[in-house]
C-alpha cells in the first residue's frame, strides 16, 4: 500500500485542482464571455479532414502513416518533424518568442498614440468636448484592460497546470496528452493576444467616434478574442482532466500488479 500511497495523495491534489481553481476561472470567464448572447462560439474542428491527406506523399494517408516526414523515425519518437536540426519544441519556442515580440511592439506603438491623443485634449478649448474625449479614451482603455486581465488569468492557470505536469512526471505519470492540451492553450492565447493588439491599434487611430467600419471590425475582433480565450480555458481544463485520468490509471495498475505478486 505504501508503494502507491503518494499517488493517492497526488490524485487528491489533482482532483482539488479540477474542482476548485479551475472552476473559479471557469465561472468567471464563462459568465463574462459565454453569458454574452451576441457571441456565437463554434467549437468545430477546422482540420477534421486532415487525416485524409498524405503530407509526405509516400502513398500512406496521415492517419495510417507513422512516419509523416519519411525520415525513418517513427512520429512518436521524432522530435524534429521537418528535419532542420532543431527540435519541434525549440522551433515552437522561437516562433512564440517572435510572435510575442511583434505583438508587444504593436501594443507599445498603440500605447504611445493613445498618450498623444490624451495630450492633444489639452488643446481643446471647449470643456464639454474635452471631457467627452477624455471619457472616450478612458472607456477604450478599460475595454482593453478587461481582455488583458482575462489573458493574465489564463496564463496563471497554464503555469499551474505546467507545474502539476512537471510534478507528476517525476512520479512516472503519463503526461503526453496533458502537454498537448497545454500546447493548444498556448496557441489560442497567443492568437488572442494578437487580436487584442489589433484592437489597440484600431482604438488608437483617432480620438473621434468610431466609424461604422471600425465598429464592425472591433466587434469581429472582440468576438474572435472571446472565443480564443474560451477555447484556451477549455484546453487547460482538458489538461487537468487528463492528468486526473492518468493518475487514476497508474494507481489502478499498481494495485493490480501488487495483487498479482
Amino acid at each position: 500500500m505504501k508503494k502507491y500511497l503518494s499517488l493517492f495523495v497526488v490524485l487528491a491534489m489533482v482532483v482539488f485542482l479540477g474542482s476548485n481553481w479551475v472552476k473559479v476561472v471557469q465561472a468567471e470567464d464563462e459568465k463574462r464571455f459565454l453569458g454574452n448572447p451576441g457571441v456565437k462560439i463554434d467549437l468545430s474542428d477546422e482540420n477534421e479532414n486532415e487525416e485524409d491527406s498524405d503530407n509526405d506523399e509516400d502513398g500512406l494517408l496521415n492517419d495510417k502513416d507513422q512516419d509523416d516526414d519519411n525520415d525513418g523515425i517513427l512520429d512518436s519518437k521524432d522530435e524534429d518533424d521537418d528535419n532542420d536540426g532543431k527540435s519541434d519544441d525549440e522551433e515552437q519556442e522561437l516562433k512564440n518568442e517572435a510572435i510575442e515580440k511583434a505583438i508587444e511592439a504593436i501594443r507599445e506603438e498603440a500605447k504611445q498614440k493613445i498618450e498623444a491623443l490624451r495630450e492633444s485634449i489639452k488643446n481643446e478649448k471647449d470643456e464639454v468636448k474635452a471631457k467627452i474625449k477624455e471619457l472616450r479614451i478612458t472607456g477604450r482603455e478599460k475595454a482593453l484592460e478587461r481582455f488583458d486581465k482575462a489573458i493574465t488569468r489564463m496564463t496563471d492557470l497554464k503555469t499551474k497546470v505546467n507545474e502539476k505536469i512537471t510534478d507528476l512526471e517525476t512520479k512516472g505519470v503519463d503526461t503526453v496528452a496533458a502537454k498537448a492540451f497545454v500546447a493548444t492553450a498556448e496557441t489560442k492565447l497567443t492568437d488572442a493576444k494578437s487580436k487584442i493588439a489589433e484592437m489597440n491599434s484600431l482604438l488608437a487611430q483617432s480620438i473621434e467616434k468610431l466609424t461604422l467600419e471600425q465598429k464592425t471590425k472591433l466587434r469581429t475582433l472582440t468576438q474572435d478574442t472571446q472565443k480564443l480565450i474560451v477555447d484556451a480555458h477549455k484546453a487547460l481544463r482538458n489538461a487537468v482532466k487528463s492528468l486526473k485520468d492518468e493518475v487514476k490509471a497508474k494507481i489502478e495498475k499498481e494495485v493490480e500488479d501488487n495483487d498479482n505478486e
